[in-house]
């Protein structure tokens, strides 16, 4: 029941890995009276607490001993339009997909490359999700978060939020800044970012020439539907690892050795190179060790056949990550949650 605390809860549900560890106290919250009487109530019985979301960003490695707090405030508006500009919010518990698709119906571009991507919209923030070319700060506006040191809330603006690849203030200050609510500026008019030539070919071979926001969203999930195992089908949580950034003297250095070497170079100087291309090249595609396992049809991600731990997963990411560094001297990250 919304704002009751449950004891020895399973997980399972709770994380895409599907990782089956229990949390020491559950509850679900709904609206800012219940975070703050959920926080109240953990800060007086001296119980640490774990926010979550949708659960895409987390790898279990064990129990977990305190409140897991999983966000389920709902709720979508249009706060502003004048003809072309709109701002939208949505609560923190939205999903974020469906979240995408609403704003399709209401006629508005700017999410479409973000479509399919599991998780909620008071997440999305913290890691500043991207794909195919396109990231939350291309399309934030705003957002409303609670300070836990403070009981406060606060407003912040694109700025404020300190996004980069990945990363955001939120995910540097973990545990402080709990987010209730985002904003996005969203276009009436039609600005399609087609980078990345997948979206282009898949558009091409629907015959599309003039695409809108739609037709770049239904393109974008056909192409992660055959890329990326459903999380109901098969644990996983999306991409495991960054796409790291190395200095231009080490990607020409690995590109004389493999001259097909995927890598995108950045405004500084540097290069961004194709992390799932490294693993492929390595030989790590498709290996699988107990259920613990690398996506055949795709190396970005781990996967869980079925029983296996957080703790097998995060044995094997740790064996990639020796690898690759061994034999290309780039150290890749771990994008998922470790707890």
């Amino acid at each position: 029941m919304s704002g009751q605390w449950q004891q020895h809860v399973s997980l399972k549900p709770y994380n895409t890995f599907g990782i089956d560890v229990k949390a020491r106290y559950f509850t679900e919250v709904h609206s800012d009276d219940e975070v703050r009487q959920a926080l109240a109530r953990a800060s007086e019985q001296g119980v640490p607490v774990l926010v979550v979301g949708g659960g895409s960003n987390l790898l279990l490695t064990g129990d977990i001993q305190a409140l897991v707090m999983r966000m389920a405030s709902r709720g979508l508006r249009i706060l502003s339009d004048d003809g072309e500009r709109v701002v939208v919010e949505a609560e923190a518990g939205e999903p974020w997909h469906p979240f995408v698709q609403w704003s399709l119906a209401q006629g508005l571009a700017g999410l479409e490359n973000l479509s399919l991507i599991p998780g909620t919209v008071g997440a999305a923030p913290m890691q500043n999700i991207g794909a195919y070319g396109v990231e939350i700060k291309d399309v934030f506006a705003g957002l409303t978060a609670l300070d836990r040191e403070t009981g406060e809330l606060r407003d912040f603006s694109l700025e404020e939020c300190a996004f980069a690849y990945r990363d955001s203030l939120f995910k540097r200050h973990p545990g402080r800044w709990l987010i209730l609510r985002v904003r996005f500026a969203l276009s009436r008019v039609m600005h399609a970012h087609l980078e990345y030539g997948p979206v282009r070919q898949r558009l091409s071979e629907q015959g599309v020439s003039q695409p809108t926001a739609q037709n770049v969203s239904d393109a974008i999930c056909s192409i992660r539907r055959e890329k990326l195992p459903d999380p109901l089908e098969l644990g996983n949580a999306g991409s495991f690892f960054k796409n790291p950034v190395v200095a231009a003297v080490l990607a020409e250095k690995i590109r004389l050795q493999y001259p097909g070497l995927v890598a995108y170079p950045q405004a500084d100087g540097q290069f961004k190179l194709a992390a799932g291309w490294l693993i492929e090249q390595a030989g790590w595609k498709g290996h699988r060790e107990g259920d613990a396992g690398v996506h055949r049809l795709q190396s970005l991600v781990l996967v869980n056949y079925g029983q296996a731990s957080g703790v097998q997963l995060h044995q094997l990411a740790q064996k990639i990550q020796a690898d690759i560094l061994e034999r290309f001297g780039v150290e890749l990250e771990m994008e998922p949650n470790l707890y």
